[in-house]
């Protein structure tokens, strides 16, 4: 007789997927640029350096199909409208110019919600920067 150890049956892989409400976060972190903004006089006409930081929940419907760039949120796409944004004709309000950055992330219907930050980093000599947050959540 030999003593042969048990062999388990293998069990199958357990199916990883997103759950009812899967959500992936796209974000981008410390975009840099110069804009038109602000309400004072020194303000007019001139760039001035802002902060824009953006997370965004993105439906998730698993693994992007065919590992291609064209089945997810892509986060080159988004920099590149916000740079435009950016670019673009004087705008008085930093909380302007998030609604402004929110409303151009929920174009993909992919996008469920968005956090803006939005930071002027030469308003005080004493402080890295100021400015404003916001959260949006796309409404079904």
């Amino acid at each position: 007789m030999t003593n042969s150890p048990t062999v388990q049956p293998l069990r199958p892989e357990p199916a990883i997927g997103p759950g009812p409400d899967g959500i992936r976060r796209v974000f981008v972190r410390d975009l840099v640029a110069a804009c038109f903004l602000g309400i004072h006089g020194h303000e007019k006409g001139s760039r001035q350096r802002v902060r824009v930081n953006l997370d965004l929940g993105v439906r998730d419907d698993g693994p992007p199909r065919d590992d291609s760039i064209h089945n997810v949120v892509c986060y080159e796409d988004i920099a590149e409208g916000v740079r435009k944004l950016l670019a673009g004709p004087h705008v008085n309000l930093v909380e302007t110019l998030a609604e402004n950055i929110a409303r151009f992330c929920f174009e993909d219907s992919r996008v469920l919600s968005v956090r803006v930050r939005v930071e002027k980093l030469d308003v005080f000599a004493d402080a890295a920067g100021a400015g404003i947050e916001i959260e949006r959540v796309r409404r079904s």
